[in-house]
């Protein structure tokens, strides 16, 4: 039996509890999605690839499908989590529309290798110790050259941590800061080939945004993309 999920309590209400947070910003949690896919599209670009098979790491409610489906054109998207309640929404949402199946962790090899391996906010709710398995088990699935797009919450940024205070199943995470996050990608054998980071002005600055490509190096934005590579 799959054990119970900390994320089983929210897969009805997820959406909810998550813009007790992010409503701060001016906008929604689709703004937020759409943002990172349009953002990683932008930067898979530079570094080219075909992208046929994604594996969406710790899918939750499947929130990211539409925006990974519409964008990167994948065969088949593959989402994983733990929290089999959370799974169940995703596959009564996305499952008919989007070429995607939602599973546990233990099923990830059978839809592999992966040429896309995509995780949002998902290893700081990893505790520590467990964190280098997961990459290990992603490099894993990852055919060689493949890219895994990491994305975490960024502690340096302010706003970050007020708003992860405010949302019920952040207060209690272990953020990694970006340095953090690309040695763990190092020790699991992935090359870095960049971090970037987005999501400086929230809506009421929104004639700013305009200027986040122009200093998406500095270390401002609410959220970091590490884009890494299986070199083997």
């Amino acid at each position: 039996m799959q054990p119970k999920s900390e994320f089983d309590e929210y897969s009805e209400n997820y959406e909810e509890a998550l813009a007790k947070g992010i409503s701060v910003s001016g906008e929604s949690k689709d703004f937020f999605a759409s943002h990172r896919v349009k953002w990683l599209h932008q930067r898979l670009n530079r570094h080219g690839g075909s992208i046929r098979r994604i594996l969406d790491f710790g899918c939750g409610t499947g929130s990211a499908t539409p925006y990974l489906c519409s964008t990167l054109n994948p065969e088949i998207l593959v989402g994983c989590d733990p929290s089999e309640a959370s799974l169940e929404v995703a596959r009564r949402e996305f499952s008919k529309n989007f070429p995607a199946h939602f599973i546990t962790n233990s099923g990830i090899a059978q839809h592999g290798p992966y040429n896309l391996a995509f995780c949002n906010g998902v290893f700081h709710h990893i505790p520590p110790a467990e964190r280098p398995e997961c990459i290990r088990q992603i490099h894993a699935n990852l055919q060689p050259g493949g890219i895994f797009a990491f994305w975490e919450n960024n502690p340096l940024n302010p706003g970050t941590r007020y708003v992860m205070s405010k949302i019920p199943f952040d207060r209690d995470a272990i953020t990694l800061m970006p340095r953090e996050a690309k040695r763990l990608l190092r020790q699991g054998n992935f090359e870095i080939l960049e971090t970037t980071f987005q999501f400086i002005f929230p809506r009421s600055l929104s004639f700013m945004r305009i200027t986040e490509p122009a200093v998406c190096r500095l270390p401002l934005g609410a959220q970091y993309l590490v884009l890494a590579r299986r070199s083997h």
